[in-house]
Order: C-alpha cells, then sequence, then structure tokens
C-alpha cells in the first residue's frame, strides 16, 4: 500500500483526549468523530484535513486511555498513515484493528516539517519527503497488518477470511 499527501505534524505525547477530547465521546460515529479530531491541540485540522493527508507524531502517540475512538477519528478525517518516532502500545493496537497503518522511525520524524509531502510505502517502509528529498525509513508493516488495514480493520478482516 502507498500512500501521498501533506504533512501534519504533531510533537511528543500527544495522547487520546487531544485526539479526540472526552467531550465528544458520546458518538461512535466516525464522520462525527472525524469532526472534532485534533481540535484541542489544532482547530483548524478538522475543517482543513484533506483525504490522503498524513499525520505525524513525535515521541509516545497516542498515550492515554485505551479508547478505540482516537485511531477511529484519524482515519475518518482521511488520513491513511500516521508516523510518529513511536506509538504507545495500545494505541498502535488499536490503530491496526481499525484498519489505519502506522509506522515508527524514531528521531528521524524531526526532519519532517507540517506542510511537507510524503509519499510511504508500507510495504517497503520507505518514507520520501518530496520537499526535502530526504527518505526515511520504518520497519515495514507485516504481510498480515497489511491485509487487516486493506480490509478497513481487523473485523473486515476477521469476516472476509473466516
Amino acid at each position: 500500500m502507498k500512500f501521498e499527501g501533506k504533512t501534519w505534524v504533531y510533537g511528543d505525547n500527544i495522547d487520546t483526549d487531544v485526539i479526540i477530547p472526552a467531550r465528544y465521546l458520546n458518538t461512535f460515529d466516525p464522520k462525527e468523530l472525524a469532526s472534532h479530531c485534533m481540535v484541542d491541540i489544532d482547530k483548524t485540522f478538522a475543517g482543513n484535513v484533506k483525504k490522503g493527508d498524513i499525520m505525524v507524531g513525535g515521541w509516545n502517540f497516542g498515550c492515554g486511555s485505551s479508547r478505540e475512538h482516537a485511531p477511529i477519528a484519524i482515519k475518518a478525517s482521511g488520513v491513511p498513515v500516521v508516523i510518529a518516532a513511536n506509538f504507545a502500545r495500545i494505541f498502535y493496537r488499536n490503530a491496526i484493528n481499525v484498519g489505519l497503518p502506522v509506522l515508527e522511525i524514531g528521531d528521524d520524524v524531526k526532519k519532517i516539517r507540517n506542510g511537507d509531502r510524503l509519499k510511504v510505502d508500507i510495504s517497503s517502509g520507505i518514507i520520501e519527503d518530496e520537499t526535502t528529498g530526504e527518505t526515511f525509513h520504518a520497519a515495514p508493516l507485516p504481510g498480515f497488518i497489511q491485509d487487516i488495514a486493506a480490509a478497513g480493520g481487523l473485523v473486515n478482516y476477521v469476516k472476509e477470511n473466516a
């Protein structure tokens, strides 16, 4: 799977309460969650993110509560992949469960600026910053995780392969 888009860059320790604040958790509707995604840290995100844009975070992205609402809100915003220095483990697993690919690149994430255009190949783990010409390497996602993402999440994958 390959993606290309403009970046939305956030810092370290972006927790699930920032990704989707608790006051909006009265729904599981993905579009409604997307309309409030990142509102407490970036009021422009939900109204300006375009399908295919890529979210970039720092260290410990997705820390905090174990709610699946956070990766659902990001995915429903049209973001096809999240790149970070590293992810909180529960967010990482929840992202896989909902079919949102996530790639870790350590400190190289600091070289990506807000608004850069990236090409991301989750099969190879290669991330090209078309704006700066730099290339970054993440561990490629295992094939079965790519299959889960392609199916739209774990539930769909199981239904398709039962």
